[in-house]
């Protein structure tokens, strides 16, 4: 019986070893984007996603916590515009601030607070193509090495580009109006 159990535990040392080694060997960066085609102008998109105030019309995150508690900066429209949020589980914890913002693109510093702590970037491109625009939604960031860690046992991509692309669809919805 003892035998067994040291056998056992020699094999549960040896996958959690391989586990962190594998991990150790992922990215220090991660991206997740998604791209839709919107039948509007540029400037009606921006106008969508450079109003935090306008976000609960299509951002996904919005609506996972219909009871989060919002606060807004002074500037809530362009480059200095600012949102905090504390919501649940779905949803956690933290700020944003637009730090660039034209008809091409919208750049967002996010601060993630809880449920764990992140630092990365929005990033929303607007290109026109005749009657229709693509706008590309990205994420991205340093990948810590607890993320590779956790991103040996979920697809962050699949996860996050699940989100966006219910966002992208919304904002198609509202922009098409």
């Amino acid at each position: 019986m003892l035998k067994t159990l040291a056998v056992i535990a020699v094999i549960a040392v040896v996958v959690i070893a391989g586990i962190l080694i594998y991990a150790a060997t992922k990215p220090d960066s991660f991206r997740v984007q998604r791209t839709a085609s919107i039948k509007a102008p540029p400037d009606k998109i921006h106008a969508l996603i450079a109003d935090l105030k306008a976000w609960p019309v299509w951002s996904p995150y919005e609506k996972k916590d219909p009871a989060m508690k919002r606060s807004f900066g002074a500037v809530t429209a362009g480059k200095g515009a600012t949102y905090a949020w504390e919501g649940n589980k779905d949803v956690g914890q933290g700020n944003m601030e637009i730090v660039e913002s034209s008809l091409q693109k919208v750049l967002i510093k996010l601060d993630f607070l809880k449920p764990f702590e992140a630092h990365n970037m929005a990033e929303f491109v607007l290109v026109p193509k005749g009657d229709t625009t693509n706008v590309t939604w990205a994420i991205y960031g340093p990948s810590p090495y607890m993320s590779k860690v956790m991103g040996t046992f979920m697809d962050f991509d699949k996860m996050i580009g699940r989100d966006f692309e219910q966002g992208l669809a919304d904002l198609k919805a509202a922009a098409e109006k």
